[in-house]
């Protein structure tokens, strides 16, 4: 699984890149097809937000958080990715 992250008028520092790799690394667990995960950290006035792109066999998942502190918005949005990823793994399979 390759991981992209970047930053939108946001330095990505290495605390902040590290976690959140160790956070997407648990979402294999669930679905061991993820070929890669792009995301993108944005500040926006007082908001800050994480969106992130999955790329997995058949299909492109995409979610976005927000909060107040970009690891709260990283972990938001490794909760929805998570939702995500299960509801494609048994869409995928309740068709068979």
């Amino acid at each position: 699984m390759q991981i992209n992250i970047s930053g939108h008028h946001v330095d990505v520092t290495p605390t902040l890149h590290q976690f959140t790799c160790d956070k997407l690394d648990k979402l294999q667990r669930h679905f061991d097809r993820i070929i890669s995960i792009d995301v993108i950290f944005e500040i926006e006035k007082l908001k800050q937000k994480a969106k992130a792109t999955i790329f997995v066999s058949g299909a492109k998942l995409h979610a976005h958080s927000d909060a107040d502190d970009m690891y709260k918005a990283v972990d938001l949005l490794v909760d929805k990715l998570d939702r995500l990823i299960r509801e494609h793994k048994e869409k995928r399979s309740g068709h068979h």
